[in-house]
């Protein structure tokens, strides 16, 4: 232990002795689920760090349920379920483009450099505005 680790130690429990944090907000609840849990230990950073930077909201979300759709899709037999899905796909599919919108995903070069990739990987007609 170094110095500046004894006095630190030193200061808080003389803080805890005094009863300085007897009334602080929160005291006694249990601390907010951690919304990494489920991911590998080794990603949680990554993760923590694009949520940080509002990239690891919705979109995320949105893009698998847009994955999981086209499967979907694909395995379907029956006409007016493959109808539903696809209009449901066709929602996902705008909400996705409200939100990129609204961050700016492409509007920088280093991201617009992977936008067909991030379209190819949906599965649906790059946009021929961008």
């Amino acid at each position: 232990m170094d110095f500046s680790h004894i006095v630190s130690e030193d200061k808080i429990k003389r803080a805890i002795k005094d009863g300085e944090f007897d009334n602080l907000p929160g005291m006694g609840k249990p601390l907010p689920k951690d919304d990494a849990a489920h991911l590998p230990e080794s990603l949680r950073m990554g993760y923590r760090m694009l949520k940080n930077a509002g990239m690891a909201d919705d979109e995320g979300a949105l893009k698998k349920e847009l994955m999981t759709l086209n499967h979907l899709i694909s395995k379907c037999y029956d006409e007016k379920e493959r109808e539903q899905l696809v209009r449901k796909k066709s929602e996902k599919q705008l909400m996705l483009d409200k939100l990129a919108d609204k961050k700016g995903m492409f509007s920088k070069p280093a991201s617009s450099f992977y936008k067909n990739q991030v379209y190819d990987r949906l599965g649906r007609n790059r946009p021929s505005s961008t």
